[in-house]
This record gives structure tokens, sequence and C-alpha cells, in this order.
């Protein structure tokens, strides 16, 4: 199966993409996992993508997508995969789309983790870490809102909505209820 994960930070995609890699037998793929894995093998997209951050700017859409690319053609990914922090943007979006054409694939669909945003943040303060702030975590959101809430609409029926509130074996379960009616 492959599919992209999508919903705003705290959502709990990082929880529920763990689950669902080991229940459908395919790869989390998280972007800033390539990220830091890229870095320290010290490829040569590592590298670029370094200097990039170190300059404190974002890495470009290209980088990020030939990171992609590259780990989308390992074999534990050609049955499938969870794609955790790629798209972020409509552009990167239809990269995806490209690159799964010019294998011969498509998605299997975009699981979208719905919550409400004072969920979020109640959500990430709880977990105490030193950069979660209200203000903090309130303006993620709205980055989250612009920049990547418009692929909801970009995607329209690939859309499988989940209800990301409640427990995480309740959640699991509302996901794979919609991943085996795809079947």
């Amino acid at each position: 199966m492959r599919l992209v994960l999508l919903g705003p930070p705290g959502a709990g995609k990082g929880t529920q993409a763990a689950i669902l890699s080991e229940k459908l037998g395919v790869p989390h793929i998280s972007t800033g996992d390539l990220f830091r894995a890229n870095i320290g093998e010290g490829t040569p997209l590592g590298v670029e993508a370094k200097s990039y951050i170190d300059a404190g700017k974002l890495v470009p859409t290209d980088v990020t997508a030939r990171m992609v690319e590259s780990r989308l053609q390992e074999e534990d990914a050609k049955d499938g995969f969870l794609l955790d922090g790629f798209p972020r943007t409509v552009e990167q979006a239809e990269i995806l789309t490209e690159l799964l054409t010019k294998a011969g694939q498509k998605l299997d669909g975009v699981l979208n983790f719905v919550v409400d945003e004072d969920v979020v943040v109640e959500r990430m303060l709880a977990r105490g870490r030193a950069d979660d702030n209200e203000e903090t975590i309130r303006t993620r959101l709205g980055v989250y809102r612009d920049e990547t809430a418009p692929l909801i609409d970009h995607y329209g029926e690939e859309i499988i909505s989940i209800d990301a509130v409640g427990d995480v074996d309740e959640i699991n379960a509302r996901a794979m209820d919609k991943l085996n009616a795809l079947k």
C-alpha cells in the first residue's frame, strides 16, 4: 500500500505511522528521518541539505524530492510505503505524482489525521518540550494551515479522513477500518 500521511503537528502521525507500518508491512518514510540519515551518512544529498540547514534556510524542494525518490527506490519500499512529511505543498505533491508515474506506481490514498487545533495545543504542551509553548505551537499550526492544508483540496477524493481524537488504539482501529475498505 502506498500512502501519504497528512495532519497538523501533534496529530499523532508519527505514532500511527509506526503502528501502520508494522501492520501493513511497509516502511514509514519520514522526511525528518531521511534528512538525519543522509546528513549522518554524509551522502551528497545530505551534504547539500546540511548546507541549507546550517545557513538557517529551508531545504529546497528539489533536494527533498531527490532524497524521497532515492528512498522510494530501495527494496523495502517496492511494495509500498507510508510517506510522512512529504509532500508538504501542492508543488511537492505534483513532484511525487511524477516520481510514482515514472516508476509505474500510484498512491492508494492520503490519510488525513483530523484533530481540533485546541486539542493539538493541549497535547503538545503536555509533552513538555522546551520549544513547545502555546505561541510557537499556534505559529506551527498556522504554517501547516497555509502550506499543507491546500493538499487536502489537491488530493480531493484520494483523502481518507481519520478522526485523530482518542487513544492510540482507537485512532489506529479507525485508520485500519478505512484502509481495509480500500482493498
